[in-house]
Order: C-alpha cells, then structure tokens, then sequence
C-alpha cells in the first residue's frame, strides 16, 4: 500500500512539472522592478544568460539584430545576466545595463543578475534545468550565452548551447517555426 501511495504522489509531482510553464516565473528587471515572465504570454520568448566579460559577449550584436528582425512578429529576447562563469559578469546592474546599451545598443529586456547554477540558481533556472520537467532541454547551463527558446504557450521548445549564435540557421528556422 505504502509503494502504490509513493507511486501515485510520484506521478502526480511528475505531471504537475509537466504541466509548469516559464509564465509561472518572475524575475527583477535591470532596474530592480518586479517583471512577471506572464507579462510575454502569447510570444516566442528567447532566455539567454549573459555576461559581459565572456569570449561569447560579441553576441549581444546577433542577438540585438535577431529581435530587431522579429520583434514586432511577437518575438522577445530577455537577457539574463548571471556571474556563475568564471567571473564573467562581475559588475553591478547598473554597470551592466550602461554596458549593454552602449557598447551593444541593446534594446531587448535585460534582468538583474540572477544564479544560473549551483546552490543559489533562481527558480527559473531550476525549472529550465530540471531533466525531469524538460526531458529534451533539460540539464546543467554549461557557460555563458545558452539560448533557451520558449512557445507563445510558454513551453520549452529548444535550447542552442553558447557556441550556436543567435542568428545561426537552426535559431532562426526554429523562431520563424
């Protein structure tokens, strides 16, 4: 009795991740406000954890140029910032933000500094990784600039590792998609 009751809370906690979505999250943006990833429902959403110190940060170029092509298609980049990589995203939000529109013009959203692995990874992140949750996109965030793409339903639909840019064939196919 004790292992059936065991086996049906355990596929209840299965289902219940299934049925969890990134709308179910929020996050602070760079300038400290409360912003709702629901606030995206209805748009292919595109979540990056970025630094500004990293081999991979002339991305932001890419990615600028990716959501200035898409944007008024209901597309959306929202960086993250994270220091979890070797140090690479040192600065403060404001430090940050003053990078990031001037030396890459971005526009997208950017969020405060977050932890995208180990101990004190957010919540999103948690979801994000969760092998169990996300059986195909699921796993450790590995560097900087891993680009998870997200249904206007809010899904997982796929998830490009740091070395595939932005404006690489497989993003764009699976944006336009």
């Amino acid at each position: 009795m004790i292992k059936l009751l065991c086996s049906i809370f355990l596929l209840g906690a299965s289902v219940m991740a299934a049925d969890k979505n990134v709308y179910e999250f929020t996050l602070n943006s760079i300038d400290g406000q409360t912003a709702p990833l629901a606030a995206y429902k209805g748009k292919v959403v595109m979540l990056v954890n970025v630094a500004s110190r990293c081999g991979f940060t002339p991305q932001y170029s890419a990615l600028e140029t990716v959501y200035e092509k898409y944007k008024d298609r209901g597309f959306v980049i929202i960086g993250i910032p994270a220091n979890n990589f070797a140090g690479q995203e040192p600065g403060s939000n404001q430090e940050i933000k003053t990078f990031c529109s001037t030396k890459y013009h971005v526009s997208f959203p950017l969020m405060s500094k977050v932890s995208v692995k180990g101990d004190d990874k957010t919540p999103l992140y948690q979801f994000l990784t969760d092998k169990s949750a996300n059986p195909q996109t699921g796993g450790d965030i590995k560097w900087n600039f891993t680009k998870v793409l997200v249904g206007p339903d809010g899904r997982i639909i796929t998830r490009f590792e740091p070395d595939v840019t932005p404006d690489a064939p497989q993003v764009t196919a699976a944006i336009e998609k």
